[in-house]
């Protein structure tokens, strides 16, 4: 593991470090301040949905049961109006400060009442029943226009740590090991047997058990072998360097090789030595929420199991192909790492709206996104590196490219435009967005992300792989009408 640490260092080196949180637009998050974040194939796939959600499915539909309660931690929150005068605020803060109060937000606006005054909404590490609030409060009211506790903020239920993830995992849109009456593997009992068996393993893993390893037949392995010989010669041409470095990498330390399928075991002991994500099974495609929220604690879901023999090249669905050949490597660079995981912080709690966004954007860069290197477009999305035709049709400044005559249409990568670009599941994509780097896709998202109009701030804590909140909240489980769809 030594030679593997000196490789995923010297990666680490040319990259950016890890982004910690996401906070909310227009509000200040502090840690306790005092008060002074397509399968390989040549023709388009069928429902192609990304690598384990379905985008454009309800991400309420069959929602899970889940705790509803408030984060873990406690906070109070405070509304005051002041004049705006000098010194005004400073007074109020040191009021709180020596009620010994810390504060872990503060958010400011003008009322509608009058320009001359002020709203200040804050939090602090508290319960209502804190015995320093009655006196606090009382000195605040004799400084402020008006001082009251406020409810806690209701947010849709998301995880606050990694094992949580254990409670919708297994929740699926569809059951991996069913198959669609199109699907090339339909009518080969053999074939949905098999499936059955591997899926079995999602079904049961659960937070901090070792992924189960696949003894996947001389057939599988041949399939993945055509795949993977003709993906490596088109990655070669059209991927990104970073791509590019990190595959010999994988293929000396995790498996990667044309006669051989790597264990998903082994590829997540090295993403986590490289970045901190880690790969976890899944039976079947989940709601969109679910998937990105996975994101947050920089887990991956990964399909186990591989497409029909009979259209090696060719899959309706992800498989390991598109996970392993598309996903994983990226994973171990630092900057898609991060990038990745802002959208993952940026959907714990995000409205609907928010979420149909944000899983565009996802569409539209860690499936689909492009980056230019050296003046020429490259790419970085799974739904490109795993599909050679695709790959061709959208980096080659030849045609024709990927089976087609015509070029599609190139867009700067700016995620408040990606959010609401309509795009086909079933045929090569006619847009895409191309970001100036891989650093630069990442800080725009940042950017983004920052700008939702979420009402409280998120931090990452990477050593307890669990998230605290700048805010008292209470996650409300689905409706019983969502329950039920």
């Amino acid at each position: 593991m030594a030679v593997v640490g000196r490789a995923i260092a010297s990666l680490a080196r040319r990259h950016g470090g890890r982004s910690l949180g996401v906070a909310a637009a227009r509000t200040v998050t502090t840690s306790a301040v005092p008060a002074s974040a397509q399968a390989a194939n040549a023709q388009p796939t069928g429902e192609f949905a990304g690598a384990g959600f379905r985008h454009g499915d309800s991400h309420k539909a069959r929602a899970p049961r889940r705790t509803q309660g408030a984060v873990e931690g406690t906070k109070v929150s405070l509304m005051f109006r002041i004049y705006d005068k000098p010194g005004a605020l400073v007074d109020v803060l040191t009021i709180m400060a020596n009620h010994g109060i810390s504060l872990t937000r503060i958010e400011s606006k003008p009322t509608k009442a009058s320009d001359k005054l002020f709203d200040f909404q804050v939090d602090f590490e508290g319960t209502p029943e804190d015995p320093r609030l009655e006196p606090a409060l009382k000195d605040l009211r004799a400084h402020t226009v008006v001082a009251d506790l406020q409810e806690a903020v209701n947010v849709p239920w998301f995880p606050t740590r990694a094992r949580d993830i254990d409670e919708f995992s297994a929740k699926t849109l569809d059951a991996g090991a069913e198959l669609e009456a199109d699907h090339p593997g339909f009518k080969d009992a053999e074939y949905r047997e098999r499936r059955r068996m591997i899926v079995k393993n999602a079904t049961t893993f659960r937070h901090g058990d070792t992924i189960p390893r696949v003894e996947y037949s001389a057939q599988e392995v041949e399939t993945w072998g055509l795949v993977y010989s003709k993906l490596r010669e088109y990655t070669d041409k059209y991927a990104v360097s970073a791509y590019k470095e990190i595959m010999p990498l994988m293929e000396e330390h995790c498996g990667y090789a044309e006669d051989n399928i790597p264990q998903a075991a082994d590829i997540s002991r090295f993403l986590h030595q490289a970045t901190g994500f880690t790969l976890r099974p899944v039976s079947g495609l989940l709601s969109a929420r679910d998937f990105l929220n996975a994101l947050a604690f920089r887990v991956f879901f990964s399909t186990q199991y591989i497409r029909h023999h009979s259209r090696p090249l060719y899959t309706p669905e992800p498989d390991i192909c598109h996970e392993l050949m598309g996903h994983a490597p990226m994973f171990a660079d630092p900057d898609f790492a991060s990038f990745s995981h802002e959208i993952g912080l940026a959907s714990l709690g995000a409205s609907d709206e928010e979420i149909e966004r944000l899983a565009t954007c996802y569409w539209f860069s860690v499936e689909f996104g492009l980056c230019m290197e050296d003046g020429q477009r490259k790419a970085y999305g799974a739904g490109l590196l795993s599909s050679f035709g695709e790959l061709e049709f959208a980096c080659s400044p030849d045609r024709p490219a990927g089976g087609r005559d015509d070029f599609p249409k190139y867009k700067p990568w700016e995620p408040e435009v990606a959010a609401v670009q309509e795009y086909p599941i079933t045929t090569y994509q006619p847009v895409y967005f191309v970001a100036e780097s891989m650093q630069d896709a990442k800080e725009r998202m940042r950017d983004y992300c920052e700008g939702l109009a979420r009402p409280f701030g998120v931090r990452y804590e990477p050593y307890t792989s669990s998230v605290s909140v700048d805010r008292a909240l209470v996650r409300m489980e689905p409706k019983r009408e969502e329950l039920e769809e």
